[in-house]
């Protein structure tokens, strides 16, 4: 027992260090690793194997809205940033180049892509002509450098994995449409899948993706109340178009810009369903994206081990047969390292077995999410497993709901109030959360409230718990309600 209480010590706790507790859990289960180069990190098979799910979840949606797969260059010609202006100088800051091949200097710099509307939108030019080649559905799976200043693995590497939607269609309504069904994918993906409760809403402008006319997120709460921007979509009208002249002849035989768009989520996702879902035990993830949902560990003495075997085997093809995901343990360790093992990996169903419980024709299923342990008849056992895996994927965004709306202030109306929350926060030692606040719609007032708190808008609200009527900064009557929290 004193070697499983000091193997859980390895996990810094969340109340004393939250970020300490991030990285500590993802490398001791194993998610990652750190490479030489500053920022880039290694995918471990199972930090895989959750990017893969989140791909499985997501390709699958945008199929059936019509989107197919391609692929892009990653190096991009200097000439094509300048095209699109406010483009270039939002990412220039990020941007790593290359600028020699083969010993020789290139004619022309090009870049690592930060994203690819501006490949893509050259593409397009070429491909469309007629309006009988809109709509064009691409997305592409692929990876993207951005030199980030402060990395966080998963969350913000210099390099990452993402997919990228590129849509062009040839009236502004059905660019509209295309970009809010694409918000909705996203909000869709990560609440059912992924248990984690979003907000859907615009952002304001100066948290817009460059070159866009209108960008919207969702956003996520972590368990320190911080805010993850978990998926965006961009309504971009003609500004790439005009770049890039895509035009096309319409029905009425007149040259027109297409209108296209832009959507994009990321292996931050991974980091976000750790950060909302984990404790001090480790990671703990929702039965739909754990690659490994349960695992099977025998008990009792090793000399009554053949007897439980004769239960265990064909428990663990039924559990196969039925699609879960199983694993078993069969190494010489304890039974007590292996719970805490397999807790901190964040497998939903422990399922142990003994001889006494061969005898009774049961089983014991011990629940990641709550601790608890229940017992079950062998004979109905997959069936069991299957139905609880569903009761923990709901039950573990029942709690992040509750989480959130426990941390979310919809009582803070002016910025000195905001000051007096934060220090109150800080004083006890609990997550400030996010403000629920109005705004007049200025900039100058919004980034104040980031210059004196930290405290950066996330989104616009499409539907939020309540209306502000003042303007959290200067008082004046609310343009928009808006949230308002630190961010990652």
């Amino acid at each position: 027992m004193k070697q499983d209480k000091a193997f859980v010590k390895e996990i810094t706790p969340q109340s004393e260090d939250f970020s300490r507790w991030y990285i500590d859990a993802i490398k001791k289960a194993e998610l990652m690793d750190y490479t030489p180069v500053r920022g880039c990190i290694v995918f471990k098979p199972d930090g895989f194997e959750l990017w893969e799910r989140i791909q499985a979840a997501m390709d699958k949606r945008f199929k059936e809205t019509g989107h197919r797969n391609a692929y892009f260059p990653m190096l991009i010609p200097e000439s094509f940033f300048q095209k699109e202006k406010e483009h270039i100088e939002g990412f220039n800051p990020e941007l790593p180049w290359v600028t020699e091949a083969g010993g020789e200097p290139l004619e022309e710099k090009l870049a690592l892509r930060p994203t690819s509307e501006t490949i893509i939108g050259h593409m397009y030019s070429q491909w469309i002509q007629s309006y009988r080649d809109l709509p064009v559905l691409i997305n592409q799976w692929a990876n993207v450098f951005r030199w980030e200043k402060r990395t966080m693995p998963f969350l913000r590497t210099s390099e990452f994995l993402w997919q990228e939607g590129h849509t062009a269609h040839a009236t502004e309504e059905e660019a509209r449409e295309e970009t809010m069904q694409m918000l909705e994918i996203y909000r869709e993906v990560v609440e059912q899948e992924l248990a984690i409760p979003v907000w859907k809403g615009q952002k304001t402008p100066s948290e817009r993706f460059a070159g866009a006319i209108d960008t919207y997120s969702i956003e996520a709460m972590m368990k320190d109340g911080k805010a993850v921007q978990a998926g965006t979509s961009h309504y971009l009208g003609e500004n790439f178009a005009r770049g890039f002249e895509i035009k096309f002849l319409d029905r009425d035989n007149q040259f027109k810009y297409v209108h296209t768009t832009s959507w994009g989520s990321s292996t931050r996702l991974i980091g976000a369903m750790i950060m909302v879902h984990g404790d001090d035990r480790g990671l703990a993830f929702p039965p739909r994206m754990a690659p490994t949902q349960v695992v099977m560990i025998p008990v009792g003495p090793m000399k009554l081990r053949e007897q439980v075997m004769t239960a265990f085997d064909p428990l663990f093809d039924a559990l196969k047969a039925a699609g879960v995901r199983v694993r078993a343990d069969l190494r010489e360790e304890t039974p007590g390292w292996k719970f805490n093992e397999w807790e901190m990996r964040g497998v939903p169903i422990r399922l142990e077995i003994g001889p006494r419980d061969v005898e009774n024709g049961q089983v014991i299923l011990a629940r990641r999410d709550t601790g608890e342990k229940v017992t079950v008849p062998i004979a109905g056992a997959a069936e069991a497993v299957t139905k609880l895996l569903e009761e923990i994927q709901q039950n573990m965004y029942d709690k992040a709901v509750a989480f959130r709306d426990e941390h979310s202030h919809l009582e803070i109306d002016t910025l000195e109030q905001l000051h007096a929350h934060i220090a109150a926060c800080e004083s006890d030692k609990k997550p400030s959360g996010w403000v629920l606040a109005g705004w007049c719609g200025e900039d100058e007032c919004e980034a104040k409230v980031k210059e004196e708190t930290k405290f950066t808008s996330r989104n616009i609200p499409f539907d939020p718990p309540v209306e502000k009527k003042t303007c959290i900064t200067c008082g004046a009557e609310a343009k928009h309600t808006v949230w308002f929290a630190r961010a990652y």
